[in-house]
C-alpha cells in the first residue's frame, strides 16, 4: 500500500523547525540539502538563500516528514493556511500524549487531547511554526493491525 509523506514549506526556518521535530520524534535525517548545494552557473542562488534548506527529510515510522525553505524571490508562504493538517496515528495513549505535548509546546492548542465523541483519543493544535497537527489514538484501529 502507498504511504503518505507530508511536505511543508517554510519561510527560512525549516532547519529550526526540523531540529525541534527531531527532538520530539527522534531518529536521524535521511537527507539535508541546502540551496548552495545546487548552485551552478546555470542555477544561481541568491546569497541570502544559500544556507536555507532546499530539502530535508526525517523518517518517522514508515513515513517521511519533508520540508524546504521557500526562497525569498518566490514570496512568503502563507503561515495562516488552514486547509491541511498533519495527522499522526499513535500506537498508544502514552505515545499520543508524548507527541501532543512535545509538538504543541509553544504553539496554540485548538482541541486538548482527550477522549473524543467518536471513540478515539484525539487532540489538535498549531505548533510554534504555524503547522497544524492532529494526534489521534484509536484502540479499535490498533487492535486490527
Amino acid at each position: 500500500m502507498a504511504h503518505i509523506n507530508p511536505h511543508i514549506n517554510f519561510n527560512g526556518n525549516a532547519e529550526e523547525a526540523f531540529i525541534f521535530y527531531k527532538s520530539v520524534f527522534g531518529g536521524e535525517y535521511a537527507k539535508v540539502m541546502r540551496f548552495k548545494d545546487l548552485s551552478s552557473p546555470e542555477f544561481t542562488i541568491a546569497e541570502n538563500d544559500a544556507n536555507k534548506i532546499m530539502h530535508i527529510a526525517l523518517p518517522i515510522g514508515k513515513s517521511i516528514l519533508m520540508a524546504n525553505d521557500v526562497p525569498e524571490s518566490m514570496g512568503r508562504t502563507n503561515e495562516n493556511e488552514n486547509r491541511s493538517k498533519i495527522s499522526i496515528s499513535a500506537e498508544s495513549r502514552e505515545e499520543a500524549d508524548r507527541l501532543f505535548n512535545g509538538l504543541s509546546e509553544g504553539g496554540q492548542i485548538d482541541g486538548p487531547i482527550g477522549d473524543s465523541p467518536w471513540g478515539s483519543y484525539f487532540g489538535c493544535f498549531r505548533d510554534k511554526y504555524g503547522i497544524e497537527w492532529i494526534v489521534d489514538f484509536d484502540a479499535r484501529y490498533n487492535e486490527q493491525k
